[in-house]
């Protein structure tokens, strides 16, 4: 079952919760899909009036803030054998190459890496517990939290609720259109992909003669 179809089975309270909580847990360090959740509730949302969009976006940020200061919390606690501890958890997530990556971005951004952070999948379960092993400062650290779960959160729910509410009014008025448009779309985006596999693996067989096609 489709995320966005089982969200439709759940009361709108536990929606909120829903939200709130994966996405704090994914912003303590826990790897959860709290951008999919988010943006699942946002467009169902706009499909159905029961549903409130500025609550959303308000348990969608307080999740973000606090699921943030508490990973930070937890970082500074447990220092670099915490991050070696999840690396044996979630070695996908937090393999030495991954907190390499990151540790690089909060030594080079500070807490503009914090920030910035919640925008990217990998960053977003990393900042609160890295910035917390690193001894950001917390005043800067809940500086760019706030701001940045505020920005994420509130600014996905808005932007998804919108682009929902205007489709959907959009496709009632033109049904036959969207559908043909989306073929084509879909259709188009295949053969532009399948055209650069092949060039990519003619490349990898013969550079010279890609370059002589060239």
């Amino acid at each position: 079952m489709h995320v966005q179809e089982w969200l439709e089975t759940v009361p709108p309270l536990a929606i909120y919760l829903l939200v709130g909580v994966v996405i704090g847990l994914e912003s303590l360090g826990i790897p959860l899909p709290g951008e999919i959740i988010l943006v699942s509730s946002a467009l169902l949302a706009s499909q159905h009036g029961d549903i409130d969009p500025f609550v959303l976006g308000a348990c969608a940020t307080a999740g973000a803030i606090i699921g943030d200061s508490i990973g930070y919390a937890i970082g500074r606690k447990g220092g670099r054998p915490l991050l070696a501890w999840l690396g044996k958890k979630f070695p996908k997530h937090f393999s030495e190459g991954h907190i390499a990556t990151a540790e690089r971005s909060f030594q080079k951004w500070g807490m503009w890496a914090v920030f910035f952070g919640r925008f990217v999948a990998l960053l977003r379960i990393f900042a609160g517990p890295l910035a917390g092993v690193l001894r950001m400062p917390y005043w800067k650290f809940l500086i760019a939290n706030v701001f940045g779960g505020i920005l994420w959160a509130g600014g996905t729910t808005a932007v998804i609720y919108y682009v929902g509410v205007v489709a959907e009014s959009w496709l009632k008025r033109f049904s036959w259109l969207g559908l043909v448009a989306a073929v084509l779309i879909g259709l188009t985006s295949m053969l532009i992909i399948k055209r650069k596999a092949n060039k990519a693996q003619t490349a990898h067989e013969d550079p010279e003669l890609v370059a002589a096609g060239d």
